[in-house]
């Protein structure tokens, strides 16, 4: 029989193996969820990971999917390597969304935007992101909060906040009291870098954060320190590493980073602020960044299969008459295939008689 046995030391091999066997028994349990829905399951198959990237036009639609996760898991992979859990990542997106659009919505009558407008807003959304952060990283430095709960509770306030502003001084005055702001004028959304697709320079911006937080972690002291504090929380006190400085550089580049996937989610593919900007980005790149190690370059990786799973979700409800829940069903059997599988860095698999 099998039976699992302890390692003598955890398995560097296998902890780059596990993800890539997780989306392989993620794509095996879908085989199975379709075939007992009466879909011929190597046609949904096809239909969910296949079709929507079959073509240019499908490719610069996973890309639109993939600039957000990437910017929200390259901060979260930043933040769990110093032991700091921001779980609340989806509301410090809202607050990006918010900021930028309010910032927006200022200049929108007065001027015809540009690429100064344009970057303003940018700063707009990180810094609505980063201060969102930063009320968590406070609460847990000054009262000892406990992060997860906190960022997480934060991540309602903010959605009740952004329904505020859209059903009173942000919606559009001539928008029939839909629930909406007005539309961005053209001058103050993001440059589409693909001609005839919605690929914006968001993608662009998140490979270049994706770049940068590598550059930091693994070139530099500061970076060093923050993930010492974050292995080795003895080590780094005693090496005069500051706890309090990993907690508010970590929590506020990460908050910094989702308000910026905020920012560029409503200035490119929404164009205006809705009572929703997210189908859930903040809360899915928590899994990004573990598929991807919290290494900020294998998260460009798992934020593709993200991005796969969004558009082949929609594609399933359109081709197949799936529920919308399908995105999230496949979505949860990634992070429990990745947590099964994670069980072999530490143990190994042995036959015995």
């Amino acid at each position: 029989m099998l039976k699992l046995e302890p390692r003598a030391k955890p398995s560097t091999w296998m902890s780059w193996l596990s993800p890539v066997m997780a989306v392989a028994l993620t794509m095996l349990c879908g085989v199975v969820l379709f075939a007992s829905v009466g879909r011929d399951p190597l046609a949904s198959l096809a239909v969910f990971f296949l079709d929507p990237i079959k073509d240019v036009h499908g490719w610069s639609e996973v890309g639109v999917k993939v600039a957000p996760l990437l910017m929200i898991s390259v901060g979260l992979a930043i933040s769990f390597r110093a032991n700091v859990f921001n779980i609340g990542a989806e509301g410090q997106f809202v607050l990006g969304a918010i900021a930028a659009g309010a910032v927006i919505l200022h200049f929108d009558d007065d001027t015809n935007g540009g690429a100064g407008f344009i970057a303003l807003a940018l700063i707009a959304g990180m810094a609505g992101g980063g201060l969102w952060a930063a009320i968590v990283a406070w609460l847990r430095d000054r009262y000892n909060a406990n992060e997860i709960l906190v960022s997480l509770m934060l991540v309602y306030v903010a959605e009740l906040l952004l329904s505020y502003l859209v059903h009173g001084v942000l919606m559009d005055p001539d928008g029939f009291s839909f629930p909406q702001s007005k539309l961005f004028s053209s001058g103050f959304l993001l440059p589409i870098i693909l001609p005839g697709t919605r690929l914006h320079l968001g993608l662009v911006l998140a490979l270049l954060a994706a770049l940068l937080a590598w550059v930091y972690l693994a070139k530099s002291f500061s970076g060093f320190k923050l993930q010492v504090g974050g292995m080795a929380p003895r080590a780094a006190l005693y090496a005069g590493f500051s706890s309090r400085r990993s907690l508010w550089i970590s929590m506020t580049v990460s908050g910094a980073l989702a308000g910026l996937a905020g920012a560029c989610e409503v200035m490119g593919p929404i164009g205006q602020l809705t009572p929703s900007v997210s189908p859930g980005y903040g809360f899915a790149a928590i899994i990004v960044a573990f598929v991807g190690r919290l290494h900020p370059i294998g998260v460009i990786f798992a934020s593709f299969i993200m991005a796969l799973f969004y558009i082949g979700g929609e594609l399933a409800q359109s081709r197949l008459g799936m529920p919308s829940a399908i995105t999230g069903v496949f979505q949860g059997i990634l992070l429990f295939s990745l947590l099964a599988c994670d069980v072999l860095i530490h143990n190994k698999l042995s036959w015995r008689k």
